[in-house]
């Protein structure tokens, strides 16, 4: 069996995607395999990966199947013991194989892993959760979960293959933004705990793929995600709780705003909130709690 399976999902990404390949091919004796799957790329992603690096196992898809169903496919072909799943936007550093193979190897309770993520320039990028969203109001659903850690930025995260697909994979229902949530709370469920591995680390350059999306469609998406993992996760009551404060806070934020506008600096900064929770308020108002 191999030691990892590298899973890289494509989308619109050809000069990170050849950048993040490179960065995988200089790493160490171990034996990876690397699945790339490409969602239906306007650029030439697939064509560079097909060209450029024979010993990638390359799937083309005819339309973009979403993050969570891409990793999938790519899941049911790997057969590395651990799988790694890695953004075409992130550069993998020196020694981050090793330092996750240790990791893993030395915390049999971990299911799951992130890696340290760092910024172009060096800054450390926030990657580790210790709650879910709408927690606060949702605590008695989130009883007895195994380990501290809530979950991590899906950009870095190296799993144990089998406890993956034991779990079904990730859901498919989550198109893009809330999957890596949603897998690390299914895992807790099963008693594994979430881990973090600070001597693994990668450049992230992040949200390259929806550089060409709009903000409105951006925040759409996002809500999207958040009301599917509330649904799928949480109680009625809990639910109920965090439809009402959503509404409440969306309506403050725009009374606020609209108040405060005429008097800001960065005009474009305070519309782009300010549409930011018209859009939640719509969201949250017209969604039928179940």
């Amino acid at each position: 069996m191999l030691d990892i399976s590298t899973i890289i999902v494509s989308y619109n990404t050809a000069e990170l995607l050849t950048a993040c390949l490179k960065s995988v091919a200089s790493r160490s004796d171990l034996s990876v395999e690397v699945i790339v799957v490409d969602n239906a790329s306007q650029d030439d992603s697939a064509a560079r990966v097909s060209r450029d690096f024979p010993w990638v196992k390359l799937i083309t898809n005819e339309q973009n199947a979403g993050f969570a169903r891409a990793n999938n496919q790519a899941l049911n072909v790997s057969s590395g013991e651990y799988v790694y799943f890695l953004n075409p936007d992130a550069v993998v550093q020196p020694g981050a194989f090793e330092a996750m193979m240790r990791f893993m190897a030395s915390h049999t309770d971990v299911g799951l892993a992130g890696t340290r993520i760092l910024n172009p320039d060096g800054s450390v990028q926030p990657s580790v959760e210790r709650r879910y969203p709408g927690e606060r109001r949702a605590q008695k659903d989130l009883r007895g979960l195994a380990g501290e850690i809530a979950w991590v930025l899906g950009a870095s995260m190296i799993a144990r293959r089998v406890m993956v697909e034991d779990l079904g994979g990730f859901d498919e229902g989550f198109f893009l933004y809330g999957e890596e949530q949603d897998l690390c709370l299914r895992i807790r469920k099963k008693g594994w705990k979430i881990g973090f591995i600070p001597d693994a680390a990668v450049v992230h350059w992040g949200g390259q793929s929806e550089r060409n999306t709009s903000a409105a469609d951006l925040w759409k998406k996002k809500f999207a995600a958040e009301l599917l993992f509330y649904r799928k996760h949480y109680s009625r009551g809990s639910v109920l709780r965090i439809h009402r404060a959503n509404v409440v806070q969306a309506l403050w934020r725009i009374f606020s705003l609209r108040l405060t506008l005429p008097l800001c600096l960065d005009k474009e900064v305070s519309l782009d909130k300010l549409n930011k929770y018209r859009l939640a308020l719509k969201t949250f108002h017209f969604w039928k709690v179940s």
